[in-house]
C-alpha cells in the first residue's frame, strides 16, 4: 500500500511538473508573439523612418573556414512609396533609391546603375524584388506594413528569452525557430518598441553561419524631402540591365554566405 501511494505521488508530481513546463512554454510563446506584434504595429504606424544599419555576414570557405564580412549603411523610408538604402562594405558600395515609380540600384564601385519600373508601394516593391530578382535590402522584412505575418509565417517555436541590452538600450530578447533557420530579435522596452538587433542562423549549412543586423540612430520625427528619393546618376555612370549588375554582394565571389532566412 505504501509503495502504491509512493508511486501515485511520483506520477502526480511528474504530471504536475510537465503541466507547469508546458504552461511556461506556452506563456513564453504567447509573450514572444505579442511583443513581436507590438513591434510590427509600431513600425508600420511610422510614416517616416531613418536609421543606421550595420551588418555582419558569416561565410564558409571551400575548406570550411568561417569568415565574417562587415558592412554599414543608411536607411530612409517615407510611407507609402519612398525608400532609399545605402550599403558600404569591403567589397561593395551600393545605393538603392525608390521614388514610388522607379527603383534604381547603383553600384558605386562599378559606376553603373540599373532601373526597374515598379509603380506602387514600398511593400509591393520589396515583395517583387525578393520574389522576382532575389534582391533583399537590409531590414526590409522588418519594415513591411505586415512584418508580423511575414516573420511568423513559418515559425514552429517561439520563446521570450528575457531582457538584454543592445548598444546601451534595454530590449526584450525573443527567439524563433522554423525548419531552415533559427532567428532572434531584440526589441526596445517601453513606448517605442523598435528592433535594435536581428540575428538569423542557417541550420541547413555546415557550421551554421549567421547574419547579424544592428539598427541604431532610429528616428521618426524628420520627414525626408522629395529630393532625398530622387536618383541623380553620378558623372560617367553607365545604365545597364538589372541582370548585368555585378559585385553588389557584401562578400567576395567564391564563398557561400549563410544565415539567409
Amino acid at each position: 500500500m505504501k509503495r502504491a501511494l509512493h508511486l501515485s505521488g511520483c506520477v502526480a508530481l511528474a504530471l504536475s511538473t510537465a503541466l507547469i513546463a508546458a504552461t511556461s512554454a506556452q506563456a513564453q510563446s504567447d509573450d514572444a508573439g505579442k511583443i513581436l506584434k507590438m513591434m510590427s504595429d509600431y513600425v508600420a504606424s511610422q510614416k517616416n523612418i531613418s536609421a543606421t544599419l550595420n551588418t555582419d555576414i558569416e561565410v564558409l570557405t571551400s575548406d570550411l573556414q568561417k569568415i565574417q564580412f562587415d558592412a554599414t549603411g543608411q536607411l530612409w523610408l517615407s510611407r507609402p512609396d519612398k525608400l532609399r538604402v545605402s550599403r558600404t562594405g569591403g567589397y561593395t558600395d551600393v545605393e538603392f533609391v525608390f521614388d514610388g515609380k522607379t527603383a534604381t540600384i547603383l553600384g558605386k564601385n562599378i559606376n553603373a546603375f540599373a532601373q526597374l519600373d515598379s509603380p506602387g508601394s514600398t511593400d509591393q516593391l520589396i515583395d517583387r524584388l525578393i520574389n522576382e530578382f532575389s534582391v533583399q535590402a537590409p531590414a526590409s522584412d522588418l519594415l513591411l506594413s505586415n512584418s508580423y505575418d511575414v516573420l511568423m509565417s513559418d515559425v514552429r517555436d517561439a520563446k521570450h528569452i528575457g531582457r538584454g541590452v543592445v548598444d546601451g538600450v534595454e530590449c526584450e530578447h525573443l527567439a524563433f525557430r522554423n525548419f531552415d533557420t533559427d532567428w532572434q530579435i531584440w526589441i526596445e522596452v517601453g513606448p517605442r518598441p523598435i528592433p535594435h538587433k536581428y540575428v538569423i542562423t542557417s541550420k541547413t549549412e555546415t557550421g551554421a553561419p549567421q547574419y547579424t543586423l544592428r539598427i541604431s540612430d532610429w528616428k521618426t520625427d524628420a520627414p525626408a524631402t522629395a529630393e532625398a528619393f530622387t536618383f541623380k546618376p553620378p558623372a560617367g555612370a553607365k545604365k545597364i540591365a538589372l541582370k548585368e549588375l555585378r559585385d553588389l554582394d557584401e562578400v567576395p565571389a567564391g564563398v557561400v554566405a549563410g544565415g539567409k532566412k
